[in-house]
């Protein structure tokens, strides 16, 4: 799996984009094209033979644009193709997901990284380093309908600063989805040390989707 760090919002735009709705029935056509070729790729586990070809395939639909291979919720492979939560992508991302076949048994199709089930039997490999997100803990002031949060695991000290950014985010993006991450956590932070009073990934999880539930979403 590759995970994504959440892009900024201040990131600019190229100066000229493609139509989004066109641009989203060119990807499906082509997809369909290739979509043989990369199953075969995925079960023979080499997914590196079609990384190039879906690079540019996504890049058609918009060169912000981020994508991942997954093992898909209920088919057995999903495709990820996500903005980040920047609004400029929105339409993109959108015309996109209005456009994709519905799933089956094979592909289905996330906008944005769907949350794991169980976030805390996740092991992420940094080369020597191996970190188990059940060993993230938390700590999160609700201010209104946002939460600020402050991000521990006793392994973030050993990584370096991009290694560290990216397991700051990860742990909240598979844990709540990156859709609801970007919409209620506000300021998120690496805690150096372990800080009092803190509460687990799944903790977490409870509270953000009772604040959206509370507030109508």
């Amino acid at each position: 799996m590759k995970w994504f760090r959440r892009r900024k919002a201040e990131d600019t735009a190229p100066a000229h984009l493609p139509n989004a709705r066109e641009a989203a029935q060119r990807f499906w056509e082509r997809w369909f094209e290739l979509v043989p070729v990369v199953s075969a790729a995925l079960g023979d586990g080499e997914p590196h033979r079609v990384e190039d070809e879906l690079r540019a395939l996504v890049h058609g639909l918009h060169p912000d644009l981020l994508f991942s291979l997954e093992q898909g919720h209920l088919a057995m492979y999903a495709l990820v193709v996500t903005g980040q939560e920047d609004p400029r992508l929105r339409p993109y991302t959108d015309a996109w997901i209005a456009a994709a076949p519905p799933a089956d048994m094979v592909w289905e199709f996330h906008d944005s990284v769907p949350p794991v089930p169980d976030p805390t039997e996740v092991v992420v490999n940094l080369g020597e380093v191996k970190m188990r997100l059940g060993d993230f803990r938390i700590v999160a002031q609700v201010d209104g309908e946002v939460v600020d949060v402050a991000v521990y695991h006793p392994a973030l000290g050993e990584l370096t600063e991009q290694q560290r950014q990216t397991m700051t985010f990860l742990p909240l993006d598979v844990t709540l989805g990156e859709r609801l991450a970007g919409e209620r956590l506000r300021r998120v932070e690496t805690a150096q040390l372990e800080p009092e009073g803190t509460i687990s990934l799944l903790e977490l999880r409870s509270l953000v989707r009772t604040l959206a539930h509370v507030s109508g979403d």
